[in-house]
Order: structure tokens, then sequence, then C-alpha cells
């Protein structure tokens, strides 16, 4: 029902929204589940595009593998190196992590 409103109100500027949540519904309820701690760190993309940027570069500056495991190593070690810049959590990562202790009990590190 809120997501026919949701259309009646911003279909028409934004077909593309709209019809994106019909089509991935079953996806949609389980992000507001979290709280909202945990939705800042999950939709926040500065880091994620910044990753895919550097996962990018290293992968096409080879242009092809000989094997699955070479493009996993080259994956890891780009990863590795990206982990140096890392230098600072992001703001409410202390309460998003609680949070996701508590959803989680018992699988996350004490």
């Amino acid at each position: 029902m809120a997501l026919g409103e949701f259309e009646k109100r911003w279909g028409e500027p934004y077909p593309m929204v709209a019809q994106s949540w019909r089509s991935n519904w079953e996806r949609v309820p389980p992000f507001f589940a979290f709280g909202l701690e945990v939705r800042k760190i999950i939709y926040t993309t500065n880091a994620i595009e910044s990753l895919n940027f550097t996962l990018r570069k290293v992968t096409k500056a080879r242009g092809h593998f000989p094997n699955d495991e070479a493009a996993l190593k080259l994956v890891y070690l780009g990863i590795r190196n990206m982990e140096k810049k890392w230098t600072r959590q992001p703001k409410c990562w202390n309460l998003a992590l609680n949070q996701l202790g508590i959803m989680f009990e018992g699988r996350l590190p004490a």
C-alpha cells in the first residue's frame, strides 16, 4: 500500500525509482528492518565506489587471467593495498556495530 502511495507521488518525476522498487520489492523491507545507523552504513557509497574504482583499475590493467585463482589473488592484493588508506571509521560506526551485534548475536567478535 505504501509503495502505491510512493508511486502516486513520485512515480511521474522518478519513474525508474518506482519501477526499481517494485521489481526488487522482496529486498526492500529487510533493509528497513535495520536501524537508522546501520542503514546509513549500508547506503553510504563513497567508500564502496572508491573500492570498486581500485578493483577495476587493477583488473583492467591485466586484460585476462589464466584462471580464477589468479583473478582472486589480484583482487585480494588490491583490497589489501586499499586497506592502508582506510584511516577512520564511518561517523556512526559504533552505534551501527552495537545494533548489528544485537541483531546477529554471537556472529560478531566481542
